[in-house]
């Protein structure tokens, strides 16, 4: 098995173009050797005896791909830090993964003002005391000698709805692996350049991104955070054929003004996910760029690879071992069946978990043996999202399982229902989510980012064939822009918190009504709307009481 160390130590003495960023160019050999020093620091700062682990609190800059490839050399692992973490939670993070080392920026050193961090050295970037910290190792050269596939290499905290992140473990020979495969499934060559503009504390940029162009040998163009504005001048200035996203930063690109020369650069391709059939069909009209859907649990313990003839909206065909399982019986959910328009019409009993009963290259989570056995039940590997499957044996992604609502006893997918109402004109984006029944169980909440007009929205809801009896929302927040997660994912648990005492207006369909009206003070303290939990604390969207 291949080591990351080995694919960093082969760009050794190539002078191409390998990294760019804003103004600042360097080649693969500039790399190389800037991971040599780094890697040779390491082994005089690691204290022995210690986990070899070093924090990252960097936006997207040279210094990280640097970090990245001088732990893969010194046999040390990467935690990648999240910077819109604060406070008790940030020290956590780092902390929890036995950082020795903290290496940050100027720009974030506010975030570590007051935090408890004993025994956390911290390394600032572009500061005279780190140029000096280098200076002594500038003729080092990289050895790949001094690590091996089976050194973790990388610790990334996985996002999640409930509770403190958990970080996941990949070694060298996994991320190895996986820049080798997609790689070969995309044909990535030497003179190709990856647009890296996701964040790399996140293992989308690094694994689906980085580690493929390192595996081939290809550039790579960083930007320090993701902008739509930027998104098209930033890939004709470097030229960039490939790259990564989330589905959120695909509606935000096609949020931006259309131009005539959308067409004009070199990308081949994107690879994500939840981009969605509409919106990956719209990018592809309007910039000339197919969106390959693809999936893999953060954890390495399932994965789908899309192929030629993959169904529109599905992820790709089942591998051997991965099943769709019903989450209370655990018996396996039968094949989805759809409409003549491709319309799910049995989600209720076709959607479940994606479970993996073959073999897997789950390596587990550092320090939280109760959530390694969670997804190691009864001898399986359970991923956490939902799926059906077609007749034909093609996977399609349904959401996480923390998205699933529970309706009058039926089981819900909100990412099914956001699907429907993805159709609707005025919505820009959509997110569906659970709020609290006042009696029990959960009610649907949608948040519509967009143009809404109550009752053209109750007209389309009534014609749409495959919006079953329980899926309507019984509350809409209008809202102007959706809040997003640091990697651009649309902040569910944020809108489940804030439910219906948010500070956008929210309108709702009273039991038995079959139109929206405004909610109001006086109801959302009725016996209708659930006052359960902080979702009715802030009232500056409600109506003022009617007397």
């Amino acid at each position: 098995m291949e080591s990351v160390a080995e694919l960093v130590a082969a760009r050794w003495g190539d002078h191409r173009p390998g990294l760019w960023c804003e103004d600042r160019f360097l080649s693969h050999h500039d790399v190389a050797a800037g991971a040599a020093v780094r890697a040779a620091l390491l082994a005089d700062l690691l204290p022995p005896g210690g986990p070899p682990h070093l924090g990252v609190l960097l936006d997207n800059t040279p210094e990280f791909p640097l970090w990245l490839s001088a732990a893969a050399l010194a046999g040390a692992a990467v935690a990648g830090i999240n910077p819109t973490r604060r406070g008790a939670e940030l020290a956590r993070d780092i902390l929890h993964t036995e950082c020795c080392l903290l290496i940050t920026e100027q720009v974030h050193l506010p975030l570590l003002s007051g935090l408890d961090l004993p025994g956390v050295r911290i390394l600032v970037t572009g500061t005279a005391e780190y140029d000096a910290l280098l200076a002594p190792y500038a003729g080092a050269r990289p050895d790949p000698s001094r690590a091996a596939p089976a050194d973790r290499v990388l610790l990334y905290f996985t996002s999640g709805s409930t509770g403190a992140p958990k970080a996941a473990i990949c070694t060298q020979g996994r991320l190895a692996a996986a820049g080798r495969a997609l790689a070969a499934q995309f044909s990535v060559r030497p003179d190709d350049v990856h647009y890296v503009c996701m964040p790399m504390f996140h293992g989308n940029a690094v694994i689906a991104d980085w580690a493929p162009a390192l595996a081939a040998g290809a550039g790579v163009a960083l930007r320090r955070r993701f902008s739509a504005s930027g998104f098209l001048a930033d890939v004709r200035r470097y030229r960039a054929t490939y790259f990564t996203y989330v589905g959120r930063a695909v509606q935000y690109l096609l949020a931006t003004e259309p131009g005539p020369d959308d067409r004009d650069h070199a990308l081949r391709l994107g690879f994500g996910t939840e981009a969605g059939v509409v919106d990956a069909a719209a990018f592809e009209r309007r910039f000339g760029v197919p969106l390959v859907e693809g999936y893999g649990s953060s954890e390495g313990g399932a994965a789908v690879q899309w192929t030629p003839g993959t169904p529109p909206g599905a992820v790709g065909r089942a591998r051997p071992g991965l099943v769709v399982l019903d989450q209370e019986t655990g018996a396996e959910c039968p094949a989805a069946v759809f409409d003549d328009v491709g319309r799910l019409l049995n989600g209720e009993a076709a959607i479940g978990e994606l479970v993996n009963r073959g073999p897997n290259p789950f390596e587990g989570y550092w320090r939280n043996p109760g959530a390694e056995a969670e997804r190691r039940r009864d001898g399986l590997y359970w991923t956490g999202d939902l799926f059906y499957r077609d007749a034909d044996g093609y996977l399609y992604f349904a959401g996480r399982t923390d998205d699933r609502l529970r309706v009058d006893s039926e089981n819900l997918a909100a990412a099914m229902i956001e699907n429907i109402l993805a159709r609707y004109e005025g919505a820009r984006a959509v997110a569906v989510y659970a709020v609290p029944d006042p009696v029990t169980g959960d009610q649907v909440m949608a948040a519509v980012a967009g143009d809404f007009e109550p009752g053209a929205f109750a007209d389309f809801l009534r014609a749409q064939p495959d919006l079953g009896t329980k899926m309507a929302p019984r509350f809409v927040r209008v809202m102007e822009r959706m809040p997003v997660t640091a990697t651009n994912k649309i902040h569910r648990a944020l809108l489940r918190r804030e439910g219906v005492g948010c500070a956008d207006p929210v309108w709702w369909r009273p039991p038995g009504e079959r139109t929206y009206r405004r909610l109001t003070a006086e109801d959302a303290e009725g016996p209708l709307v659930s006052t359960r939990g902080p979702s009715t604390v802030r009232r500056q969207g409600l109506e003022p009481r009617t007397r």
